[in-house]
């Protein structure tokens, strides 16, 4: 993500229910999660939340939502809640991310809760939490981010 001018106060926003302005909105600098489809609920430093909507131009064979596609919800949502803990004009970039699906989604949509696991002052490490429309794990992905400064 670009650097923006962190504010330490306001670090959280509530996209969903039009919540605060600032900072900007964040997917708008992810090109790619528009374009995938996902969609910011809630996001602070301590938690991000969002999701992505089945549709079959996201699946697979046999209608099942592509595991790319899952993959790419949680690094978004978990580069949000990473950046919101940033410094003042530092920004991220995932250096690794490790992935374990369990149950395939061929309806409804997918939330992803991500959350921080370490914020080191050259590391943040992140854990997402996929869950279906019926709140049972889908996938837990864990990645690891660069702090550029």
């Amino acid at each position: 993500m670009p650097p923006i001018d962190a504010h330490p106060t306001r670090t959280a926003i509530s996209v969903r229910t039009g919540g605060a302005n600032w900072p900007p909105d964040l997917l708008a600098l992810m090109p790619y999660a528009v374009a995938l489809g996902v969609e910011l609920e809630s996001a602070s430093a301590q938690q991000a939340v969002g999701h992505l909507p089945w549709a079959p131009q996201r699946c697979t064979a046999g209608g099942m939502l592509h595991g790319g596609a899952l993959m790419g919800l949680a690094d978004s949502i978990g580069a949000v809640c990473a950046y919101l803990g940033l410094p003042t004009g530092a920004s991220t970039a995932t250096t690794s991310s490790t992935t374990h699906l369990f149950r395939s989604v061929r309806d409804g949509h997918v939330t992803a809760t991500a959350r921080p696991l370490h914020r080191g002052r050259t590391l943040v490490v992140i854990q997402t939490d996929l869950v279906d429309s019926h709140g049972r794990p889908v996938a837990q992905v864990t990645q690891t981010q660069a702090v550029l400064t």
